[in-house]
């Protein structure tokens, strides 16, 4: 990282050295260090959906929650597809307590990322939370097809099954 803070002491607006040094004080578990390379790179540059999504992610681990939510409805903007952004802002929506917007947007995220067990699995918690179990047992089927590992983890967290028992009863 001593390269990078050379690089930025000659060259203070180089996005790429703000951004590794960024990571690298989120590795390091320094949060606040990290939002202020990432808001510097999102400052700089504002149309990078990275930028938005970086400053985002530790806003959101910060408890920055309306700011995170900000952050990753402009990452989205920029870059629709943005699976990732999807799965931030679903959390974020989640912890705001706003559940059918949360219910939105990961079923966004596994549209886009259909094979990430954790989108699916924030998912199943949001319908169960909704009060709708035969949705999160749905999911629990379909996560046994490629994530059984995932499913068995909801199964024990939730009480549901994937399959009712004959009688109904879980």
């Amino acid at each position: 990282m001593a390269a990078f803070r050379e690089l930025l002491a000659r060259s203070p607006d180089d996005v790429h050295a703000l951004n590794s040094l960024g990571y690298d004080a989120l590795q390091m578990g320094h949060h606040g260090e990290a939002l202020a390379f990432f808001r510097r790179v999102g400052h700089l540059a504002p149309d990078t959906s990275n930028a938005r999504f970086n400053e985002a992610f530790v806003c959101e681990v910060l408890g920055l929650l309306d700011e995170a939510e900000s952050g990753f409805r402009a990452a989205i903007a920029i870059e629709a597809g943005m699976d990732r952004a999807w799965y931030g802002l679903g959390l974020v929506l989640v912890r705001l307590g706003r559940l059918d917007e949360a219910l939105d947007a990961l079923r966004r995220n596994t549209t886009l990322q259909p094979m990430n067990p954790f989108g699916w699995y924030q998912l199943a918690r949001v319908r169960l939370d909704l009060g709708q179990p035969e949705e999160a047992r749905a999911i629990i089927r379909h996560l046994k097809g490629f994530e059984p590992k995932v499913a068995a983890q909801l199964e024990r967290e939730t009480g549901l099954q994937a399959w009712r028992k004959a009688s109904g009863v879980e």
